[in-house]
């Protein structure tokens, strides 16, 4: 007998179109153009050859590989520590740290690199202190040292959020049973804590990876001469958009392979070392006394501090007076302010939330949907569009940018230029963060909630409607707030695919900074800031929580 189409089933056909037009015929472009001759249309593998022929070109894979590496390293060493001293003991101003924490996360990697330079570089305020009470020629915190800097101190809190996650799941019985068997506090740590946490931990420090391979602002500011993969892609794809583009699209499959092959790394090792938790009895904090207790504050507080420094720069540097907004005379202003927010012709601030709006309004209709449909509907259809959404979770968002230029800067579909394109790259982009937050939340409610609805007389679209969405709407919010934040603050896509009508804060701090106008971008990222913040604290008040699960 012939299956019944329902309206599902629509569903799953119209949402996987939309994923294989704006996500497969893209990247298949991506492959295709890497592989056909510029010259001759045939097949070829001249780009790729040409890439590994120079050491100019394949040292910027070996400069990413190892700032990556290093970073997520430092964020693991930071984070893991960070959330067993904050569950195991009572730190005085705890919950303001959490928020702290994640506020840190929020604001985009480049901004940390802008601040640091205000600090760091050649002419920054702990630069001249150190040169000018030591004596010493210290040149500024560039190249391959500013980049890790940065980038662990913004990375951390994801691997501190995971695994505060973790430990409140893990039973402290264990904890106790390996005590009372005469095993050390170190030794509970390294036998205990840290497999149990693996898993998690691996997860975050996978994100974080994604994350900073695929950054394209920090490198590009405060790397100078040290370039990573993000950074050739986009000047060879802006220095080719007028001839030959096959070497900026064999640059993207390479940066393709290479978080592919991570990603199914990390899936492995995870799989490997996964345990089931059940806390019957949760860790509690305990207060600690004398020197371990000062210890454990002074150590919180300075990684804390050192992670929200960045915005309080920020936040600090737009209200000093400036000449025109390059170089700081000295005393306070709102010039910088109105050269920005109050200007008459800039539209930035409008164009980021609007598109911002529009996108996240996309990510909440399919974000839902998606995990309604891989969780309760299960068949290959659907399996394959849950695959599809992560895409772009693990693809650089400069490959994204360019491979949407090669699909629709042409007819049938000119998208190029428009509005449209920026939307619907945010909304893709971003959109894992909410289907995966929206799976997990569904997961967690029992399908015979609905099964009862449904016996009572109410379809099965009245009874998601009005019973599955309102159960799942915690779990929608939390990634639906990363998923916000993310938006506002993407800059890789976003410098490929804007035009002056579609500018937004992100791109508008990332030109203020190359033209060294220090007090506009100030006042830009403050701006950007104060909204990442005032989202936060709304989620927060919405939801009743005190965290982002993630």
């Amino acid at each position: 007998m012939k299956k019944k189409l329902t309206l599902w089933d629509l569903f799953s056909v119209m949402i996987f179109a939309f994923f294989a037009l704006f996500i497969l015929y893209p990247l298949f472009l991506i492959l295709y153009k890497s592989v056909i001759s510029g010259d001759t249309g045939a097949f070829s593998l001249q780009y790729f050859a040409h890439f590994f022929a120079k050491k100019f070109y394949w040292g910027t894979m070996i400069n990413s590989l190892k700032v990556t590496v290093v970073s997520t390293a430092l964020a693991a060493a930071l984070g893991l520590p960070l959330a067993y001293l904050m569950g195991r003991l009572k730190i005085r101003g705890s919950s303001f740290l959490n928020i702290l924490i994640v506020i840190a996360y929020l604001s985009p990697p480049f901004i940390g690199a802008y601040a640091w330079i205000q600090l760091l570089g050649r002419n920054g305020v702990i630069t001249q202190f150190l040169n000018h009470m030591l004596g010493t020629h210290f040149g500024g915190v560039y190249g391959f040292a500013g980049i890790v800097l940065v980038f662990t101190l913004q990375s951390f809190p994801l691997v501190y959020i995971y695994v505060s996650g973790a430990l409140k799941s893990l039973d402290n019985s264990l904890n106790e049973a390996a005590e009372s068997l005469g095993c050390g506090k170190a030794g509970r740590i390294r036998r205990i804590i840290i497999p149990l946490v693996m898993p998690t931990l691996l997860a975050s420090s996978m994100l974080v990876f994604m994350r900073v391979f695929a950054d394209f602002g920090t490198p590009m500011l405060i790397g100078e001469g040290y370039k990573t993969l993000p950074v050739l892609i986009y000047n060879q794809f802006m220095g080719e958009v007028g001839g030959d583009d096959g070497f900026a699209a064999a640059v993207c499959c390479i940066v393709i392979g290479l978080t592919i092959v991570m990603f199914f790394v990390q899936r492995f090792l995870a799989n490997r070392n996964t345990y089931a938790m059940n806390a019957l009895k949760p860790m509690v904090a305990e207060k600690a006394r004398g020197v371990k207790n000062l210890l454990a504050h002074a150590v919180i507080y300075l990684v804390v501090g050192l992670a929200v420094l960045p915005q309080a720069v920020v936040i600090y540097t737009s209200f000093l007076a400036s000449n025109g907004g390059q170089v700081f005379t000295g005393g306070f202003a709102l010039q910088s302010y109105e050269a920005t927010l109050f200007a008459k012709d800039n539209d930035v601030i409008w164009h980021t939330y609007f598109l911002g709006l529009c996108a996240i309004c996309i990510v909440l209709v399919l974000g839902v949907l998606i995990a309604y449909l891989s969780v309760r509907k299960k068949n290959p259809l659907n399996s394959a569009l849950d695959v599809i959404t992560m895409f772009p979770f693990i693809i650089p968002g400069s490959v994204l940018g360019i491979s949407f230029v090669f699909a629709f800067n042409k007819s049938p579909l000119i998208l190029t230029g428009t509005a449209i394109i920026m939307i619907i790259s945010f909304a893709i982009r971003r959109m894992p963060y909410t289907v995966r937050s929206s799976t997990a939340a569904l997961g967690n409610i029992s399908p015979s909630i609905e099964e009862a609805a449904v016996s009572l007389g109410a379809s099965e679209m009245t009874t998601f409607r009005k019973i599955t969405i309102p159960m799942m709407a915690p779990g929608v919010l939390s990634g639906a707030i990363m998923s916000w934040v993310t938006i506002i603050s993407e800059l890789s896509s976003s410098i490929i695919l804007y035009t002056n009508s579609t500018q937004t804060l992100t791109v508008s701090i990332y030109t203020e900074v190359i033209r060294g106008n220090y007090g506009n971008a100030s006042a830009y990222a403050t701006i950007l800031t104060v909204t990442s913040i005032i989202s936060l604290l709304l989620f927060y008040k919405l939801t009743g929580k005190r965290d982002v699960s993630l």
